[in-house]
């Protein structure tokens, strides 16, 4: 898929950000709370409080260790972020649609 095609993929809204997704589908459902799995996941309470009020991001490590604890895959939770991350850049202006592609025979 072409960086052109992807940027031409609108969505009308935000993507889920994957702490909302930690919370309301793993958490409550299992009425745990933020600082009981933030000890099972041998993290702060704070990394884990950041993360489900959406002010923080999923890691590498930490995509490994909720797919550890709740039986899914570290790219389920990569992949959120991901998603999430890039439709919040791309609806910044952050300069990025003015650049112009290079061309490879000029770049010779």
């Amino acid at each position: 898929m072409s960086f052109k095609s992807l940027i031409e993929r609108k969505r009308s809204r935000s993507p889920t950000h994957p702490g909302v997704i930690l919370k309301y589908d793993y958490l409550e459902p299992l009425s745990v709370p933020v600082s009981k799995i933030a000890e099972r996941l041998k993290v702060s309470r704070k990394t884990m409080s950041k993360i489900v009020n959406e002010r923080g991001s999923i890691t590498s490590d930490m995509a490994l260790r909720l797919a550890k604890a709740f039986n899914t895959t570290p790219d389920l939770w990569l992949n959120l972020q991901k998603e999430y991350d890039l439709w919040q850049a791309q609806h910044k202006f952050t300069g990025w649609e003015d650049i112009q592609p290079i061309e490879m025979s000029a770049a010779l």
